[in-house]
């Protein structure tokens, strides 16, 4: 008997559906086609065993199952239930009439109860949209699928209860209330401004860097509180709105980063280790998967020793900072992800650490600072639109009492800006903060007065800038206005935003 059921396939963040062909007949043979991997075709072994606890034996059967369309390669285990019931339905085990309004996804244990799956959002999307009813998963699972509207997806916990679904016994779709809680789950932070002394200059920097979703690069000595001013930038950002959320969840679901609730309520924050590897960093790999500039889309993705990393590492990302996705090309796939990350990094001014500080003398020769600091190439520091050096606190202000400055009334400016900045470019599809502001829209929305204008064209000449940094000067100035109220950029907006550029090569006077 021929019967079909559905799956579907994840290929970067998105899916597409899979009809799975079960052809049963008389015989000893078993054959599984359509361009399956080990995973899928090792399945065969855990559908006998789960189905042999249930009662089910298949001695005496020919089958033939083919995963169409043919020419996608089908990865991994989640495939085992689609397959299991295709089979049962084809030996004539249980009625098919159902299959075809149903969407099937999970692994199976050898007793049949369901293992979770990865990409459940971006399946349930897929299936929503192929006119299926609904989709049927591990119960792990359900909460993550039932964001979506339109879909009935049902959460199981075995094989079992999957057959007596199909069979016709009802069961209670699993719902969600989004927005009560997506909003419920909206983060509490335990680090604080506020714990910060001194380096009002600095927490300054972030909250325009903030504000605008500008990149930002901290230099300072060791000690100086570049990492403990980076890992406060999360308690500052505004919060995760529910479409960033949904795209932000699509991206940790697919590699397997989502381990309860439905939705993600904080912005992502990734800290590499400067080991890591190129392909970790932007993703891909034999079995694709989002990399570290990916998962830190619509939040912050922190690489501390900036200068540690390999050369290939920094220069990966040259790319996704401007275009704001990844493209990832191989001999058997071609994917992308959103990678629309603001990058904050740290490093020391030289390789001993203690270049231009205050009472420390520094151990480098001048050509080894030069050679410290070339690890960083020109066009990935122009991509960079604040540069920033760190003091050490001085003993007075650390004894002091703390700022008073908090997290709270920073991140309410943050927010307010960001509002603004959402009704700018309410027409403009795909650009959400003045970071993202293409060459075009500069010329429409940053028109600085003659005093700015003339201030700028001193300091393009004096720094030796380039046209990328101009375009990143008049974006930072366009927060700091929109930070201040103002609808004009004006010379001091202009000058703040030069400021930001006191690490541009020349400036080290080297």
């Amino acid at each position: 008997m021929l019967v079909k059921s559905y799956a579907a396939a994840v290929q970067g963040i998105s899916a597409i559906i899979i009809t799975i062909e079960v052809d049963c007949s008389k015989g000893v043979h078993f054959l599984l086609v359509g361009l399956p991997d080990v995973a899928v075709r090792e399945s065969h072994e855990r559908i006998t065993s789960a189905l042999r606890q249930h009662g089910y034996k298949f001695s005496n059967l020919r089958t033939i199952i083919n995963m169409a369309p043919a020419n996608i390669r089908k990865e991994g285990s989640s495939y085992d239930l689609p397959l299991a019931i295709g089979l049962l339905a084809g030996a004539e085990y249980l009625p098919h009439a159902r299959l075809a309004d149903y969407v099937l996804m999970g692994e199976l244990s050898l007793d049949g109860s369901l293992v979770p799956i990865k990409g459940a959002l971006s399946i349930a999307l897929c299936a929503r949209d192929a006119g299926f009813k609904g989709l049927i998963l591990p119960k792990q699972n359900a909460c993550e699928a039932a964001v979506v509207d339109g879909l009935c997806v049902y959460g199981m916990e075995d094989i079992r209860q999957v057959i007596d679904f199909i069979s016709g016994s009802p069961a209670e779709p699993t719902t969600v209330d989004m927005a009560s809680e997506f909003y419920a789950r909206q983060e509490i932070f335990k680090e604080d401004f506020s714990d910060v002394c001194g380096q009002e200059n600095v927490k300054r920097a972030l909250e325009v860097a903030a504000a605008g979703g500008h990149n930002i690069l901290m230099v300072g000595p060791p000690g100086s509180g570049k990492s403990m001013l980076a890992k406060r930038l999360p308690s500052i950002l505004p919060p995760l709105t529910i479409p960033e959320s949904l795209e932000t969840t699509r991206i940790h679901s697919v590699a397997g980063l989502m381990h309860t609730g439905s939705l993600m309520a904080q912005r992502p924050f990734r800290s590499p280790h400067h080991t890591i590897s190129d392909i970790a960093m932007v993703g891909g790999g034999s079995f694709p998967q989002p990399g570290e500039i990916s998962l830190a889309h619509n939040g912050v993705l922190f690489l501390d020793e900036l200068p540690e990393f390999k050369r290939t590492v920094l220069e990966v990302m040259r790319q996704p900072l401007e275009d704001h996705v990844m493209s990832i090309s191989r001999a058997r796939y071609t994917v992308e992800y959103p990678a629309g990350f603001m990058l904050v990094a740290s490093m020391n001014p030289c390789r001993c650490g203690y270049y231009n500080h205050p009472t420390r003398p520094c151990l480098c020769s001048p050509g080894t600072v030069q050679q410290y600091l070339n690890r960083i190439s020109g066009p990935l520091l122009d991509r960079i639109d604040i540069q920033i050096e760190i003091v050490p606190v001085p003993f007075e202000k650390m004894s002091a009492q703390r700022s008073s400055v908090s997290s709270a009334e920073v991140r309410e400016r943050v927010t307010a800006a960001r509002a603004v900045q959402a009704e700018r470019f309410k027409n403009v599809q795909g650009i959400y903060n003045n970071a993202q502001m293409s060459s075009q829209l500069l010329h429409t929305y940053v028109q600085p007065d003659e005093v700015g204008l003339s201030r700028l064209g001193v300091a393009m000449q004096k720094l030796n800038l380039s046209a990328r940094a101009y375009d990143r000067i008049l974006k930072v100035s366009r927060t700091i206005a929109d930070l201040a109220g103002a609808q004009q950029v004006s010379a001091g907006h202009i000058a703040e935003a030069i400021s930001y550029r006191n690490l541009d090569r020349e400036s080290w006077g080297l």
